[in-house]
C-alpha cells in the first residue's frame, strides 16, 4: 500500500475543536458541508488548498479535547489520504481506525509544508520525495491495515457480521 501526496504542516496539540470547529456545530448532521471547513481553526486556508490524497502533518498529541467522531470521519471525507503525527490522542486514534482514516506515528521534524511525500505501509517508511529523506514509521499490524482496506471498523462488521480479525 503506497500513497503519494503534499504535506501540509501543523503544530503540537491540534484538537478536535481545531479540527472541527465548534461554532460549526450545527453542521454535524452534514459532514459533507462540515468537512469543507476541516482544520480552519489552524489554517483558515487548508480546506481550499488541499487536493484529495493530500497528507496533514502534525507534532504531538493530535486530536486532543472531545471525543467528537465528527473530527476523523470529516478529515476522511476532505480526501486528507493519511494524518501523520509524532503522536496522537488515544480516543482520536481509536475514532480514526474505527471510520478507517490512515494514521501514521513518525519523527515529523524532517517535513515542511510543501514536501512531497510517499507513504509505504508496508515496507514501514515515509519518503520526503522533495528532501530525499526516508523516514520510519510505527509498524502497523496486520489486523489494523486489513481494517483500513475494508474502510475500518464498522465496514468490518457490515461485511463481516462480528469482530473476527484474523
Amino acid at each position: 500500500m503506497e500513497l503519494k501526496g503534499k504535506a501540509f504542516k501543523f503544530g503540537d496539540d491540534i484538537s478536535t475543536d481545531h479540527i472541527a470547529p465548534g461554532r460549526l456545530f450545527h453542521l454535524r448532521s452534514n459532514l459533507p458541508e462540515l468537512a469543507k471547513h476541516v482544520l480552519e481553526d489552524a489554517d483558515s486556508e487548508f480546506a481550499s488548498k488541499m487536493q484529495k490524497g493530500d497528507f496533514v502533518v502534525a507534532g504531538n498529541n493530535f486530536g486532543l479535547g472531545s471525543s467528537r467522531e465528527h473530527a476523523p470521519q470529516i478529515i476522511k471525507i476532505a480526501g486528507v489520504g493519511a494524518v501523520l503525527a509524532k503522536s496522537f490522542a488515544r480516543i482520536f486514534y481509536r475514532n480514526a481506525i474505527n471510520i478507517g482514516l490512515l494514521l501514521i506515528e513518525c519523527d515529523t521534524d524532517k517535513i515542511e509544508a510543501g514536501d512531497e511525500l510517499m507513504i509505504n505501509i508496508k515496507e514501514g517508511y515515509v519518503k520526503n520525495i522533495t528532501r530525499n529523506l526516508t523516514i520510519p514509521i510505527t509498524p502497523l499490524p496486520d489486523v489494523m491495515i486489513k481494517l483500513l482496506k475494508e474502510g475500518g471498523l464498522i465496514q468490518h462488521i457490515k461485511i463481516h457480521g462480528d469482530f473476527d480479525l484474523v
